[in-house]
């Protein structure tokens, strides 16, 4: 009988997944011979059929639709038990993925850049999404969440810092058009905002029932494009204000008060409260990124 490894369900599962072998072995990034190799192996080794096999692709038996709906909770409890065999060993080396938000995806590079030349066997993998991606599932290690303080069940959340967000423009636009001294006179300036979902946000909607649509002259659904574009003069919009000093010919829009600081959490699931790396990536963050 063949030995069958994790590799042949994997693989079994890419295909149940994509309908067929080649499309399973491009996902894959293998070729179609390994691909069939490895279901082969498996159906002998469970004497079942997974798949019917036909010229429009890889029909799924009973057997398949088994494992297409079982292997996702298999491949989330390896990945768990994958990370908790890793905080087993005190020395600081592996992978550490980290999602957080795009807006400050870039600015955790400096404060991990010196991370790592503290842990040099550590490896970093960033994935930037305004989505919130799944603890449970073990893909990611940590989350950088900014807002409320997230209440999902099995989750840790430590306060991180706090983001305070205000107007700006650059010297010149306000050469040119000056400032608003109160919300009456916004439709008489130019607004660069965030686009999309991001206009429900407490500071963005703010300045949306106070103008026209014609007020805002540019608008991303990207905030550091709208950052850009107010450091380069087009017009008045938010930005951080630790950003913000960074670029001495921005001038604070005064007439303008916001809600209070937005707070950043540090996100991670209970199964890592013993983790080693997330409790040193954590103490490294507080005092490294907004300092």
């Amino acid at each position: 009988m063949p030995q069958v490894s994790w590799d042949d369900y994997r693989i079994a599962y890419q295909v149940a997944l994509d309908g067929s072998l080649s499309k399973a072995a491009i996902s894959l990034n293998i070729n179609h011979s390994t691909v069939l190799r490895h279901i082969n192996r498996l159906e002998e080794h469970l004497k079942v059929t997974l798949f019917i096999r036909h010229q429009r692709g890889y029909q799924l038996t009973d057997a398949g639709f088994v494992l297409l709906n079982k292997m996702p909770t298999f491949e989330s409890n390896f990945a768990q038990l994958h990370n908790l065999l890793n905080e087993c060993e005190h020395e600081i080396r592996g992978k550490l993925r980290i999602t957080t938000v795009l807006t400050y995806s870039t600015e955790l590079n400096p404060a991990l850049k010196a991370f790592i030349e503290a842990h040099p066997h550590l490896r970093i993998e960033i994935i930037a999404t305004d989505e919130i991606v799944p603890l449970k599932s073990g893909s990611v290690h940590v989350s950088i969440r900014i807002g409320k303080k997230p209440s999902e069940p099995d989750i840790i959340a430590k306060h991180l810092a706090d983001i305070e967000i205000g107007y700006y423009a650059a010297q010149t636009y306000i050469d040119k058009h000056g400032t608003p001294s109160q919300p009456d006179e916004f439709q008489n300036h130019a607004w660069v905002l965030p686009s999309g979902g991001k206009r429900a946000i407490p500071f963005v909607d703010y300045i949306n029932q106070h103008i026209k649509e014609d007020n805002i002259i540019y608008q991303s659904n990207h905030f550091p494009d709208v950052h850009q574009a107010v450091i380069d003069g087009f017009g008045i919009g938010p930005l951080d204000k630790k950003q913000a000093v960074l670029h001495p010919h921005l001038q604070p829009i005064q007439s303008i008060n916001l809600a209070p600081a937005e707070s950043v959490w540090f996100v991670y699931h209970r199964d890592l409260k013993h983790s080693h790396r997330v409790k040193l990536l954590y103490q490294f963050l507080q005092s490294h990124l907004f300092t």
